[in-house]
């Protein structure tokens, strides 16, 4: 029988609190489904960063090409910014692996009004990139492709007028409550997240 191998690294110690609660906030942020989603972008991450220890370690020729193109694929990725340095690969956030999924760039694009939602239209087949189409939410997008996310001719959703897309009204909702969420937890960290979820709720 064959096995597959894991293509992602779980902690070393499942019960470490602080490390519970990051993935709890990450879960509701970003809409993954299980942790194996986010120790898969963990991987990642950690992937980039041994590999820019490394490189620093080194001073030959090789490693000058290898840094090249380490450094022009995370720009590509929107991961680090033009004329960023190695030491700023070692400053990346699972955060900011996150971000870079399909699934929260369309919200960014105000292409589904929560995660959750731009989960549906991504596994549901709605969701094409530069005519390709693409079913999973962890898909990293390039910058260069940002612009080319769409709907599937064929999907409903490609009408702008769709009652499930997102209207600015809806999405302002959610942006004020997500404000009054973030000022209530500077004052109260004991907040209760129900106004949030009510309004997505409320417009999904």
């Amino acid at each position: 029988m064959r096995r597959f191998k894991k293509h992602y690294q779980t902690p070393s110690h499942p019960w470490n609190k602080t490390r519970i609660e990051e993935e709890r906030v990450i879960t509701h942020d970003f809409g993954v489904r299980n942790k194996r989603e986010i120790y898969k972008m963990g991987t990642v991450l950690k992937r980039y960063k041994d590999l820019a220890k490394t490189l620093l370690a080194r001073k030959d020729k090789q490693a000058e090409i290898e840094r090249g193109h380490l450094m022009t694929k995370l720009t590509n990725l929107g991961l680090i910014q033009p004329g960023a340095q190695l030491d700023d690969i070692l400053s990346l956030q699972l955060r900011d692996v996150m971000d870079r999924r399909l699934q929260s760039i369309m919200v960014r694009k105000n292409l589904a009004r929560t995660t959750l939602q731009a989960r549906q239209f991504i596994v549901h087949k709605h969701v094409l990139i530069n005519e390709k189409q693409i079913t999973s939410p962890s898909y990293l997008v390039p910058l260069a492709e940002e612009g080319q996310i769409t709907f599937a001719a064929k999907s409903a959703l490609s009408n702008e007028d769709h009652p499930e897309r997102p209207r600015e009204e809806d999405l302002q909702k959610i942006k004020e409550a997500k404000a009054r969420k973030s000022s209530d937890n500077d004052e109260t960290p004991s907040f209760d997240e129900e106004e949030v979820k009510k309004v997505e709720a409320e417009t999904t």
